[in-house]
């Protein structure tokens, strides 16, 4: 199906004024370069009034009601990338025209320079933090929580016992848990992936108890009437009713994951990793490397959530929440 004519009329107009708008916010930041001094009051009044424009761009956008489905998709994904293109323009445009020291905030140009330049760098300290410490902490964290989920599930003796202890392990400030995992485990990757089971543990455990108890006594009763036992009730109903929730847990980790990874670097690593190069470029006042760093985990971050939403997605497309509402 092909979209109305009111619909391409609206889709026209939105997109030629985001491309208008784009092309002024570029002749702004040019004439934000070139001044020496603060700008005027009439070049901030420009720029607001390209703002709002590129606004109103955006909003009609987001109200299209579009039939052809991958037209629509392509919208849906246009809109946050755009969103998120005003806002470094803002940024730029800010630093800029005020001429902020760049040892408070450095202009995105600056940040996206000093990205360029240290690619090796950077691709060094997302394979100590991310593809070990990161990965490993989360696969071992998740997969172990979701193992004693299942045997708490069978015994009522590991209900009472453990869940108490998963509550105190939860509680553990990863400020003091860090140092004594780099004197268990060592400098390297192996005692921020400790750090990171520990953070990644508590959350899949609840979700899934949680999840594994999501479902009705008219459930049950028809796996009786099938002659259904534990482990076959299990993997029939009871864990494919749970995935939600298990996906819940894992998009959470995913985030903690990667926050406990470079948190736990600030208390002892080799000379790489996300952490490492955070605090001692912090101390340099190298701000725009800090802000590159903090750039590649914001992108790994997002990468990591998107993948697991994705799986979550194909996985569980029988269920209510994932069901699209088509737009009318």
């Amino acid at each position: 199906m092909t979209t109305s004519a009111s619909t391409s009329r609206r889709l026209f107009i939105a997109s030629a004024i985001s491309v208008l708008t784009l092309i002024s916010a570029f002749v702004l930041i040019q004439k934000a370069l070139a001044f020496e001094q603060p700008p005027s009051l009439m070049f901030w009044v420009g720029v607001i009034a390209v703002w709002l424009a590129a606004w109103f761009g955006v909003d009609m956008f987001a109200k299209l009601k579009i039939k052809n489905q991958m037209l629509d998709r392509a919208v849906s994904l246009l809109i946050p990338v755009l969103f998120g293109v005003w806002l470094l323009i803002l940024w730029q445009l800010i630093t800029t025209g005020f001429k902020v020291p760049t040892v408070l905030l450095p202009p995105p140009s600056a940040i996206g320079a000093r990205f360029a330049a240290s690619i090796p760098t950077l691709w060094a300290d997302f394979q100590q933090t991310f593809l070990k410490a990161v990965l490993i902490g989360y696969v071992l964290g998740c997969g172990s929580a979701f193992i004693v989920a299942i045997a708490i599930d069978r015994s009522p003796f590991l209900q009472k016992g453990l869940m108490p202890i998963g509550n105190l392990m939860s509680a553990l400030p990863i400020v003091g848990v860090a140092p004594i995992m780099v004197m268990w485990f060592g400098f390297d990757w192996p005692s921020k992936a400790a750090v990171v089971i520990i953070m990644t543990f508590f959350p899949m455990l609840v979700n899934t108890i949680a999840g594994l108890n999501d479902n009705t006594e008219i459930q049950r009763d028809l796996m009786k009437t099938y002659a259904a036992g534990y482990w076959q009730t299990l993997f029939k109903m009871r864990l494919p009713l749970a995935m939600p929730f298990i996906f819940n847990a894992l998009k959470i980790n995913s985030t903690l994951a990667l926050i406990g990874a470079i948190v736990a670097e600030f208390f002892g690593t080799p000379i790489v990793g996300m952490g490492f190069r955070i605090s001692t470029e912090v101390g340099r006042m190298n701000v725009d490397m800090v802000w590159a760093e903090i750039a590649v985990a914001a992108l790994a971050g997002s990468a990591f959530y998107g993948a697991i939403a994705l799986l979550e997605k194909i996985s569980t497309f029988w269920h209510p929440s994932m069901r699209q509402n088509k737009r009318a």
